[in-house]
């Protein structure tokens, strides 16, 4: 996710939109603070080059689209004191 201050934004507004419609996230800073959140439409398709380019630049990785025989079968990871949970908890409230 990239952060940027209002000034910033001002200045460059169309390269942080291309990357929102490359389907990254843009926090809008004032003061240190964030205080907007750029996201891209929710019926926004991302086009195969844009993932691609996204790749490229190391932001995702593209998957087969297969998952392998037997994943579901799999032992889940252990967290014996819940720190995933807590953290994805976190970030709900948080609204991330």
């Amino acid at each position: 996710m990239k952060t940027a201050t209002v000034l910033k934004l001002k200045a460059a507004l169309g390269d942080y939109l291309k990357s929102v419609k490359a389907g990254e996230e843009v926090t809008i800073t004032e003061r240190g603070r964030p205080i907007a959140k750029l996201t891209p439409a929710k019926n926004h398709q991302v086009s195969s080059d844009r993932l691609a380019a996204m790749e490229k630049r190391g932001l995702i990785k593209l998957g087969s689209g297969k998952l392998p025989k037997g994943f579901w079968k799999l032992p889940r990871p252990k967290d014996p004191k819940g720190l995933v949970a807590k953290t994805v908890i976190q970030e709900r409230e948080q609204g991330w």
